[in-house]
């Protein structure tokens, strides 16, 4: 039987959280000693805080190992100019100001650098590089020349190692951002992208460098299998370390892969990464420093880049500080249930689009019924709690100021769309279905099939539609197939993001030019300016069906004779105990005791909800079981 011993949270902060290398004030204490300092996913999240080292925190590191004598690199993996409202106001034009001032040395691009359209892109990246900040992107291929857009690698000289360093992009920013945003770009992708990193790793060891660096966007994420970090580490020979961003994974103390050593921070700034090489006999050490460890034993934060930041953020909550509804209940946005199942916020979301949809349609006179509405899950960032809600929070939630859109579809098209859309539920994908007018169900124990890919894309149309999915009605309607639909969605979707490709082969499109936040403006409006109680529940439009569970066969109860006692629940035996020490992360104890990193994820689920031991945690069979 399982025995659910401890939260998790507790044991990593007690295992972990002495995981600041010990570092004297002595300014020779480091001579000879490469530190990379490594950051990625930081989407926005520059002021420090309680949970966030900030921007300034980033450069007081680099400062502070510079004091004693080590040679540093600061790197950046990509994911830092958007995510929340500090940049998403200045669209990301100031997270690469942000960035310059720091000092970092060189960044890749993450998908969400696309966000802004390629011309704003450009700009961006101009910023970094005018300031002497490297982007390096060996992958990221301009169509019409077939060379890299930008710089393919950079090679850094140090008193006594030299340095290169190439970065490589995810081929899933094609549909992860508006495909008109990218359409001048190719990205290189699994064996291609293998064999360009290994060009890259060739040409820098013949210019001599010492030390190879893969500064990559790819992550670890199931969905992701053929072109992540791990992958590109199993494919390329001669990397050294691969700093990695995209799928958040914490890995503290990093994870060797072949004779490749594999680091990542998570998200958000909560921490930054070192990894300290000897320059002579190349030992590395790779920790992970936090936002409270960092306060509490280091504390130095640059002031200048402290001061631009506070500027900017006093901008933003002057344009965004307005209060223009309310809600009454918990509305539910949180990343992992908004992409696997229906949650009220998306039932709100969806309701608004649809509101706008006929709302434009009737302004217009243009005579068409609009059927139903769908909203990516992906696109909802984050929940929002009971109580006033401000045009930040609006916009934190939807920053991508995507505009309202309709397009005409069959009712197979629309079947294809919402299979591929669920097509690994209920592992979370961002393109889940979130919908109004539409009630389907959802069979996640049949297997996918995947069809044709679609182009431009890194998804697969399904090989069976309907196999996985049942749409009972439509518009109050039985579903046909043959029937002709109008969608309300967001331009992102119309575009064929993520797998929405069947939207762009429409027989009708119109955008309604307003946008995604001004959407749901209005239908709050609608609504007295109150999101009342009939949305503190999903409405009940997806139904999933999952594999049932195995049944937890429970002991049968030993009564002693002749005096009744209580039943003592057997412990656990010793193999389904682990005891968390110095330096682990839930990634080495899944891949040591389970045989399998990616289960640290299944780890984390067994055990968060008890406290009994503050030094073991539940590693038993039966989290691979289930």
């Amino acid at each position: 039987m399982k025995k659910k011993l401890i939260s998790l949270l507790t044991a990593v902060v007690m295992a972990l959280g002495v995981a600041v290398p010990a570092m004297a004030e002595d300014t020779a204490s480091m001579k000879g000693k490469l530190v990379v300092i490594h950051t990625n996913d930081m989407h926005g999240y520059y002021e420090t805080t309680d949970t966030a080292i900030g921007i300034a925190g980033v450069a007081g590191l680099k400062d502070y190992y510079e004091a004693q004598g080590a040679d540093v690199l600061l790197l950046d993996a990509g994911d830092f100019s958007q995510g929340n409202t500090l940049v998403g106001y200045y669209k990301g034009k100031n997270a690469a100001e942000y960035i310059a001032a720091a000092g970092y040395d060189a960044v890749s691009m993450g998908n969400h650098e696309f966000d802004y359209t390629f011309d704003i892109l450009l700009d961006n990246m101009k910023v970094l590089t005018d300031a002497g900040v490297k982007v390096v992107d060996s992958n990221v291929i301009n169509k019409e020349t077939g060379k890299a857009y930008f710089d393919a690698n950079a090679i850094f000289e140090k008193d006594g190692i030299k340095v290169g360093v190439f970065g490589l992009d995810t081929a899933e920013t094609l549909t992860k951002a508006s495909p008109s945003n990218v359409k001048l770009v190719n990205f290189l992708d699994k064996e291609d992208m293998f064999k360009a990193a290994q060009a890259q790793v060739d040409e820098l060891k013949a210019a001599g460098c010492d030390y190879i660096i893969a500064l990559t966007h790819l992550g670890v994420d199931e969905e992701s299998v053929g072109r992540r970090s791990v992958d590109v580490a199993s494919a390329v020979k001669g990397i050294d370390l691969i700093v990695d961003g995209h799928s958040h994974t914490v890995m503290d103390g990093g994870e060797k892969v072949n004779d490749t050593l594999i680091v990542s921070t998570g998200s958000y700034l909560a921490n930054v990464g070192t990894v300290v090489v000897d320059e002579a006999s190349k030992e590395t050490t790779a920790k992970l420093i936090s936002a409270a460890d960092y306060a509490a034993t280091i504390g130095k934060y640059d002031d200048a880049v402290a001061k631009l930041v506070a500027e900017d953020r006093a901008e933003v909550t002057a344009a965004y500080s307005k209060v223009f509804a309310k809600t009454e209940v918990h509305l539910e946005g949180t990343k992992a249930i908004v992409r696997s199942e229906e949650t009220n916020l998306g039932d709100f979301t969806a309701d608004a689009y649809l509101y706008t949809g006929k709302k434009y349609v009737e302004d217009n006179k243009l005579g068409i019924s609009v059927d139903c509405a769908i909203s990516n899950g992906g696109g909802i960032r984050t929940s929002v709690e009971p109580g006033d809600i401000s045009m930040d929070t609006l916009v934190t939630i939807f920053p991508f100021g995507n505009n309202v859109c309709l397009v005409t579809i069959t009712g197979a098209q629309l079947l294809e769309i919402l299979e591929a859309s669920t097509f690994c539920t209920p592992e979370t994908i961002g393109g889940f279905p979130q919908v109004a007018g539409i009630e389907y169900t959802l069979d996640t124990t049949v297997p996918y099939e995947n069809g044709a890919q679609y182009p431009n894309s890194t998804y697969y149309a399904p090989a069976k539609p309907g196999s996985r999915v049942t749409i009972t009605s439509v518009n109050g309607q039985p579903f046909d197939a043959a029937k002709n639909y109008t969608v309300v969605v967001n331009g992102f979707q119309a575009e064929g993001g993520d797998t929405y490709y069947q939207l762009t082969q429409g027989s009708y499109f119109a955008d309604t030019n307003v946008l995604d936040c001004d959407s749901l403006i209005e239908y709050v409006q609608s609504l007295n300016g109150v999101i009342g109680q009939e949305y503190a529940k999903p409405q009940g439009r997806i139904t999933i069906i999952k594999a049932a569970e195995e049944p937890v066969v429970e002991p049968t109860p030993v009564v002693p004779e002749p005096t009744p006692e209580p039943t003592v629940e057997p412990a656990p035996s010793i193999d389904e105990l682990y005891k968390v020490v110095k330096g682990d992360s839930l990634w080495k104890i899944a891949d040591k005791e389970l045989g399998n990193g990616l289960l640290w994820k299944k780890i984390y689920e067994a055990n968060k909800a008890e406290i009994a031991n503050p030094d073991k945690i539940y590693v038993g069979q039966e989290i691979v079981v289930k």
